[in-house]
Parts: structure tokens; C-alpha cells; sequence
């Protein structure tokens, strides 16, 4: 892998976050709007709420990190979406910052009845946002935005039928992983009904995403048959084969009921789909611009690897730690489910034998990777700069994750 490949490898990885788990926040809207009337409505609404209220600010730090990424390493492809796709661009914002403020509002609500149109601003613009991102994708995977400021058409460049072929993909998904997450929920804090309820959803909206995955596959076939003649050899054929064979092992755990497991299988349906298109895309980014072509030069390239790097022993224990009281029910209103002693985790043992040797390896990892990377053109020298950065952030992370968990595991 070249230097001027891995933030896109970086902005990929964010993608598939906040596919998976903002996904599951959209979704969890969109099973708000359609909980129906009545007391059991009114259950699935509160359940759904609870169930995304500690985490759905935290999730969108992914799309935040994405056009982070993209802007800074590969900016006039940056540009050229942002200026052909304002308008599903303003869409998707509009519907992120009327969540924000349906979340902000919920609290405060006086009767039923203000709560009722709170719910429902946010179950819209749960709908509103994932569909308007999905027509952004498929506008770059039709090749329908060119390179240059506002060069594609407003309007038609994310209008085709792949465009909304991937919206509508992208609603199906989010309304399955939503379903899938919230019966683990439901079975978590022993709420059976609720269980049952959400898998029966959970079933149906695979199936019904399934479906719509391989019927997009005519429509790939007639409106960007580059695409799908790319998209059913090598790679990335063998990642759409992944994706298969993860949704239907999601759809046999749900059906058995072991929601927990299901969920990492669900993820990695969805991340077999980001990386299909990936590698089918691979090496243009947009029409008539390759990778290498779009990169941004090798110092600002530097900088954001390490940048991207740094950052990551921070956000990932705070994420770890955010996730694992979500999973483990300590940021449950009322109260506190008692969890069990978690065996020690690999950093504790680390630490324990060698104080401070994880430290001391994470800033020798950084600097190594500095002077690979700023001092040295070849190359080897490069890979090593990036592994060594890589290792800067893995013995970060283990060394600052058990100091943070530690409070918990006493509880």
C-alpha cells in the first residue's frame, strides 16, 4: 500500500462506523415512526429512545472524522462532491441537526401530546438523513459527479436510479441493524416482549434488505454496468460473497435469538458491502481521477496519518469505555444492573508485569514512525514509518485503557 492510499483506508474504516452505528440510530427512528398507536407503541418509542440516547451524539463523530480525512488529504475530490451534492448534503444536515434538537426538546416536553410531534420531527429526519447520504453514494458510484467546483448538475447527478437505488438501500439497512441492536437491548434488560418484537423486525427487515441488495444488481446492470461488471470479479466479488454469508448467518442468530452475536455479524455484512464497492471503485475516485492523482502532497499526507493515528488512542478507549457501559447496562436509567468480574484484560497484564513498558514502547512506535515517514523517501522506509505508527497506537491504547476502565470493574 502506498502513502497516498492509507487515508482513504483511514476514511473507509470511518465509514463503516458510522454506516453500522449511526445506521442503527437512523434506524431506531425509523422504527419510531412506525411503532403504531397505543400503550405498545408507546413502549417500542421509549425502548428505542433509551436504547441510542447515551450513544447517537458519540456515533457521529465518525461522518465529522470522514469529511475530516477526505478534505484534508484529497481536497479537490472533497470539493468536487461537496459543490455537485449540496443538496443532499444540506438535506442530510438539516435531518442531523433536527435529531440533535428532537433529543434536546424530548426532555423538556409538557404533555403526550408535544412529545408525540417531538417523536415524530425525529423520526422524519431520521429517514431524511441516511436516504440523502445514500443518493450521495450512489452519485459517485455512477460516476455522475465530475471533478471541478459545482461541475455536475444539481440535481440529476444524485437522482439516477443508482442513486436512489442506494438510498433506499441505505434506509432498508439502517431499519435492520436498528432492529437487530434493539433486541439485544430488549433481551439485555429482560424485556421479552419487546424481544420478540424487535426480532420479528429484525427478520423482516433483512430479508427486505437482502432483496433489495440483489435487485440493485439489476439496476447496477442497466445505469452503471462498468460498475457492476467490476463489482462481480476478484475482490471485490469475494467481499459481496462475505456480505452474503454475514447477513445470513445475522438472519440464523437473530431466528435463534442470540442477538449478541448478532450484531458483530451484521456489522461485518454491512463493512463487506463498503468494501465491495471500494475495490470495485479502486483506483478512481471520481471520473478521470485516480487516488494518486487526487492525493494531497506528502507532507500534508504525513501529517494526517499521524494526525489520524494520534487521535485514535484517544477516541478509541473513550469509545471502549462509552460502549462497554452502554453493553453492560450502567448508563441505564434507574438502576444499575450489576455486571461480572470481566477477566483481566491483555494491557492489565502488561502493566502489571512491567510498569510503564507500554508507555515507553508507544513513544518509541511514534518517533520511529516520524522519522520514517519525514526523514526517508524510499519506499520500505514508509511502510516501516506506518507499522511503527500503527504499533504507537496500539500500546496506546492498551496502556491507557485499563487505567480508564478500572473505576468500572470495581462497581
Amino acid at each position: 500500500m502506498h502513502l497516498y492510499e492509507l487515508p482513504l483506508l483511514f476514511v473507509l474504516v470511518g465509514l463503516v462506523f458510522y454506516v453500522v452505528l449511526a445506521g442503527a440510530d437512523f434506524g431506531a427512528g425509523i422504527w419510531q415512526l412506525l411503532a403504531g398507536r397505543g400503550e405498545r407503541g408507546a413502549l417500542i418509542r421509549e425502548h428505542a429512545h433509551k436504547s441510542i440516547s447515551p450513544v447517537w451524539e458519540a456515533n457521529h463523530v465518525w461522518l465529522i472524522f470522514v469529511l475530516t480525512v477526505t478534505w484534508t488529504a484529497y481536497p479537490t475530490v472533497f470539493a468536487s462532491i461537496a459543490s455537485t451534492l449540496s443538496i443532499p448534503l444540506f438535506i442530510a444536515a438539516i435531518g442531523i441537526i433536527l435529531r440533535g434538537a428532537a433529543y434536546a426538546l424530548r426532555s423538556g416536553t409538557a404533555s403526550a401530546r408535544e412529545q408525540s410531534s417531538i417523536d415524530t420531527v425525529f423520526a422524519i429526519s431520521s429517514i431524511l438523513t441516511p436516504f440523502a447520504l445514500g443518493t450521495m453514494v450512489g452519485a459517485i458510484a455512477a460516476r455522475r459527479v465530475p471533478v471541478g467546483n459545482a461541475a455536475g448538475h444539481l440535481f440529476s447527478s444524485w437522482t439516477g436510479p443508482t442513486s436512489i437505488l442506494i438510498g433506499v438501500l441505505a434506509l432498508a439497512t439502517s431499519a435492520y441493524l436498528a432492529a437487530v441492536f434493539l433486541a439485544a437491548d430488549a433481551a439485555r434488560v429482560g424485556e421479552r416482549d419487546l424481544q420478540a418484537s424487535f426480532r420479528t423486525r429484525a427478520l423482516v427487515a433483512g430479508i427486505t434488505a437482502g432483496a433489495i441488495a440483489l435487485a440493485g444488481l439489476v439496476v447496477l446492470h442497466a445505469d452503471v454496468h462498468p460498475l457492476y461488471q467490476r463489482l462481480l470479479h476478484g475482490d471485490a466479488l469475494a467481499a459481496l460473497i462475505v456480505s452474503i454469508l454475514a447477513g445470513a448467518v445475522t438472519l440464523e442468530l437473530v431466528r435463534r435469538q442470540r442477538f449478541e452475536t448478532a450484531r458483530y455479524s451484521a456489522a461485518l455484512a454491512v463493512a463487506a458491502v463498503v468494501a465491495g464497492w471500494a475495490l470495485a471503485q479502486n483506483p478512481v475516485l471520481l471520473p478521470g481521477l485516480t487516488v494518486r492523482e487526487a492525493a494531497a502532497p506528502h507532507d500534508t499526507l504525513v501529517v494526517v496519518i499521524v494526525a489520524v493515528l494520534g487521535g485514535a488512542v484517544i477516541l478509541f478507549p473513550s469509545l471502549a469505555l462509552l460502549f462497554r457501559l452502554v453493553l453492560r447496562g450502567q448508563l441505564d436509567h434507574g438502576e444499575m444492573l450489576a455486571a461480572p468480574t470481566p477477566a483481566p484484560a491483555l494491557g492489565t497484564l502488561l502493566s502489571a508485569s512491567a510498569p510503564g513498558l507500554l508507555a515507553r514502547a508507544a513513544g518509541a512506535c511514534l518517533l520511529a514512525g516520524f522519522g520514517f515517514l519525514t526523514l526517508a523517501e524510499a519506499g520500505w522506509a514508509h511502510a516501516i514509518g506506518v507499522v511503527a505508527l500503527f504499533g504507537f497506537m496500539v500500546c496506546g491504547f492498551l496502556a491507557d485503557v485499563p487505567s480508564q476502565l478500572a473505576p468500572f470493574d470495581r462497581n
